[in-house]
């Protein structure tokens, strides 16, 4: 069963990392695969490069098992939708589960994706969300609701039974962090530091990133 994780990663935190590693040994997963995304279809550019960014991915899941980078959306012209990261990995793995991992600020808009009926027809949906969220409280969208009622399961081993089309809601621990917070500290002239791993924080002063002179914005 594989794990997918997509973000900038602009750069990688420790939020990132926990709950990578918490859904990794929720859900046994043989492995959990972070897809730093290109040209975000909804968002501003990343301010570093993808170079950057995956070489900050490889210092932050240096040794730690079964985190892997996967780099094809980067190297995809054009936005990045998760559609089509999906139809990528479902022709490489046809019959293999596997669990796109999103947050619950993520979800509660899911019904504005590209597509977005689509996606559980290509892999299961991991919600992850904090504790005090009301994982069903904030969808306001009827389709949305439906799919929360039709697909969603508590017992995260019957993810294994099928390739996907399931939907589990997973608590993880409480981070109040962002990546926009880390480069506006940055850019502040603040450390970071515990906020990102110590070879993060190292490659982010080595490469100049994120601050005023940087032209970080």
């Amino acid at each position: 069963m594989i794990g997918i994780l997509g973000g900038s990663f602009d750069p990688v935190h420790l939020a990132h990392l926990r709950t990578a590693v918490e859904v990794r040994d929720l859900l046994d997963l043989s492995e959990l695969r972070f897809f730093p995304c290109g040209q975000p279809p909804h968002r501003t550019p990343p301010i570093a490069s993808a170079p950057q960014r995956v070489a900050m991915l490889r210092l932050a899941i240096a040794g730690e098992p079964g985190l892997l980078i996967d780099e094809r959306e980067i190297q995809r012209a054009g936005p990045c939708y998760t559609l089509y990261t999906l139809q990528s990995l479902r022709e490489e793995f046809p019959r293999v589960p596997l669990c796109l991992i999103i947050g619950a600020d993520q979800f509660v808009n899911f019904d504005t994706w590209h597509r977005w009926q689509e996606i559980l027809g290509l892999a299961h949906l991991v919600v992850v969300y904090r504790p005090g969220w009301n994982p069903t409280g904030q969808i306001g969208n009827a389709e949305l609701a439906r799919l929360v009622q039709e697909h969603t399961t508590a017992e995260p081993g019957s993810l294994r039974d099928v390739a996907g089309g399931r939907l589990l809601f997973a608590q993880v621990s409480q981070f109040d962090l962002s990546s926009s917070r880390i480069r506006a500290l940055l850019r502040q002239g603040k450390s970071v530091r515990y906020l990102v791993p110590d070879a993060v924080y190292d490659y982010i002063h080595s490469q100049n990133l994120y601050n005023k002179a940087a032209g970080g914005s």
